[in-house]
């Protein structure tokens, strides 16, 4: 991959694995850049972490992100967000920062439409694409009132997972009776945060894929993979721990879904959506999508599908190197959370030691790197001394 102009810096803001991919990318691609921030424990102990240059300004970049960037000693640079809060501040303040700052991110009103789940269902239901059932409550209302068919096989789910999952620890609430969703409203009034209920899809991890990608400021769809989540903890509302790229053919309806949707919204930039194919009709449901880089990002670059090297490009105005269908048959694992994973799989019967054995040993993994071991040995350092800390206290 051709380096990058040293005089165009890239900008990452946000912390943890999501950043330490895009890091170990860029400088995979000989792109320079700089952190805002202190990048969290994985991305601050790695070779390649560059902390951004102070700003004259003494702005708060999390507050006033262009007085921010007004006060850097920097003579251009490419901002490229890392999590949702991260890409609506420099979506906001992108008509004002440029030519001078750019970045490849989508609109303001896009964004609101994707990362509101509530407005996501009302965008899917009016473009006739498949999703899981999806119904408005109000965290105030009397539990009575929810019909019993509506109940049957639904789940709280936030309108704003970061928050939600900041205050509760959970992505959603599961229910099987009406005083658990008594419960549940129960919980959440009183925070500001916004539910609904939605239908839960049948079926196991298997039957979640994912549609990574990415479209250019045309609205080319430029960059395109697919995933099969292999297992996931925790086992109803988790994060993929194990999982398979797999040819874009076998999930074509899945990918029409994600790019009317995306193309009816004008999308620009990276995203990454995941589907259920529902085990009672074989259709794919699309349950969220996220609008910024993944955890697993350095999988999709490493496999073909760079999508910071995208983003970079796409917001200097450059044309974006295309990669479509990348990644199959290669496998990742997150050991840690994976662990767990396995572990109730032993339980239930549903996997063996050899096959568990097998999966870790054909399976790239996203924190370590021969050439940047720190942050997975920082990591396994803290993991063990927490470890023995509660037996000694035991």
């Amino acid at each position: 991959m051709t380096p990058r102009s040293p005089e165009v810096p890239v900008l990452i803001f946000g912390s943890g694995l999501t950043v330490l991919g895009v890091m170990r990318l860029l400088h995979r691609s000989g792109t320079p850049f700089w952190l805002v921030g202190d990048g969290g424990d994985l991305a601050s102990r790695s070779r390649w972490f560059r902390a951004a240059p102070p700003s004259t300004s003494g702005a708060d970049p999390a507050k006033d992100l262009p007085a921010f960037l007004a006060g850097l000693p920097i003579d251009r640079a490419v901002l490229l967000p890392c999590s949702d809060a991260w890409v609506e501040r420099v979506a906001r303040a992108a008509d004002g920062i440029g030519p001078r700052f750019v970045a490849s991110v989508p609109s303001p009103k896009a964004l609101e439409r994707l990362v509101d789940k509530w407005h996501l269902a009302e965008e899917l239901t009016a473009l006739g694409l498949p999703h899981p059932r999806t119904v408005a409550i109000d965290a105030s209302q009397d539990p009575e009132q929810v019909p019993a068919d509506v109940l049957a096989g639904a789940f709280v789910k936030p309108r704003d997972s970061l928050n939600f999952f900041a205050r509760f620890g959970v992505k959603a609430f599961r229910i099987s009776s009406r005083a658990d969703f008594k419960d549940a409203l129960r919980r959440v009034a009183g925070t500001g945060l916004e539910v609904q209920l939605q239908e839960y899809v049948p079926g196991p991890p298997t039957s979640h894929y994912f549609v990574d990608g990415f479209l250019d400021r045309q609205g080319t769809l430029a960059g395109a993979q697919a995933r099969q989540r292999l297992r996931m903890y925790p086992p109803d509302f988790g994060n993929s721990t194990s999982f398979a790229g797999v040819p874009l053919a076998d999930v074509a309806p899945a990918v029409e879904t994600v790019s009317r949707l995306l193309s009816h919204l004008h999308y620009r930039g990276v995203f990454s959506a995941e589907f259920k194919r529902d085990a009672r009709d074989g259709i794919f449901r699309l349950i969220e999508v996220n609008t910024r880089p993944w955890w697993y990002v350095e999988f999709a670059g490493r496999g073909g599908m760079d999508v910071t090297a995208m983003a970079v490009q796409d917001a200097l105005g450059e044309p974006v190197s295309p990669s479509l269908g990348t990644g199959v048959g290669r496998h990742s694992v997150y050991p840690y959370y994976d662990f767990f994973a396995c572990r109730e799989g032993l339980r239930d019967g549903t996997l063996t030691p050899a096959a568990w054995l097998a999966s870790w040993l054909t399976s790239e993994q996203p924190v370590f790197r021969w050439s940047d071991p720190w942050p997975a040995v920082s990591t396994t350092a803290a993991i063990l001394a927490g470890r023995v800390k509660r037996l000694v206290t035991r």
